[in-house]
C-alpha cells in the first residue's frame, strides 16, 4: 500500500504554518474552513509572507548599495533562506487544498 498524504484523508488535512519543537510538521485535521485554528493558520501565513516582502526589499538595498559587510551578507542570507522555506510550506498547504481539476481524480 502506498504512502497515504494529507490530500488523502478525509477531510483533508491542512499543513501548518509552523512546526513542533523537534521540527516535524504539523497538520490540522478541520473541515472548516473558517475555524479558530484555520483562521490563526491563515494569518500566520499572511505575517510569513508579508515579512518576506520586506526581506526581499531589505535584500534589494543592501545588495544594490555595495557597501555590506561578510557578516551582514551571511545574516540576510539566513533570514532569506527562512523566508523561501516560509513560502515553501505555505505553497505545498495551498496546493494540497487545492480541488482537483475537473475529470482529474489523481494527486499532482
Amino acid at each position: 500500500m502506498p504512502d497515504r498524504t494529507a490530500r488523502d484523508i478525509e477531510p483533508p488535512l491542512r499543513l501548518l504554518p509552523w512546526t513542533t519543537p523537534d521540527g516535524k510538521p504539523c497538520y490540522l485535521s478541520s473541515g472548516d474552513a473558517d475555524s479558530r485554528m484555520n483562521r490563526r493558520a491563515d494569518e500566520v501565513e499572511a505575517l510569513q509572507l508579508d515579512m518576506g516582502t520586506e526581506l526581499l526589499a531589505h535584500a534589494r538595498a543592501l545588495l544594490g548599495a555595495r557597501t555590506a559587510h561578510d557578516g551582514e551578507l551571511r545574516y540576510l542570507a539566513q533570514r532569506l533562506t527562512e523566508a523561501l522555506r516560509d513560502a515553501l510550506r505555505i505553497a505545498e498547504s495551498r496546493g494540497d487544498r487545492l480541488a482537483p481539476a475537473d475529470g482529474d481524480n489523481s494527486p499532482p
